[in-house]
């Protein structure tokens, strides 16, 4: 599966130039794996490499396009959601203009409207950066 990025914003509250993935590669049960081509103009490119916001955001866009995908299987509106908390984020690389990053998000637990995931961005199968987020969905 792959949702190009024409259609991303079916599934994502964001609109340019703040949409920080290209498309939906997969979900399937607790995970879901998004693409980035990163673009040189990117809003969060500096000197020639993806920073820390664009990471963050990323990742938290990886997991809203899960709810996106959810919600359109369904048939139903897209909520929308919030971070209400970032956990042990790391970055141990910035990706460099021009690449394709992975990004994945596992389901941790959910109580309610409130989810935890796991999320780490990956290029070329080297982790560049984690962290756990809590969000928060509006029913």
């Amino acid at each position: 599966m792959f949702i190009h990025t024409d259609d991303i914003t079916a599934y994502i509250p964001q609109r340019a130039p703040i949409v920080m993935i290209s498309g939906i590669l997969e979900v399937k049960d607790n995970i879901t794996r998004t693409g980035l081509q990163i673009a040189p103009d990117n809003l969060f490119v500096e000197e020639g490499v993806f920073k820390s916001p664009g990471l963050l955001e990323n990742m938290a866009q990886t997991a809203a396009a899960r709810v996106g995908y959810v919600a359109q299987q369904e048939k139903t509106p897209v909520p929308i959601g919030f971070i209400g908390a970032v956990k042990d984020f790391e970055v141990f690389a910035f990706p460099p203009a021009g690449s394709f990053i992975e990004t994945t998000t596992e389901i941790v637990s959910q109580v309610f409207n409130a989810t935890m995931v796991a999320a780490k961005v990956q290029l070329n199968g080297k982790v560049m950066a984690q962290c756990e987020l809590k969000i928060f969905i509006n029913p």
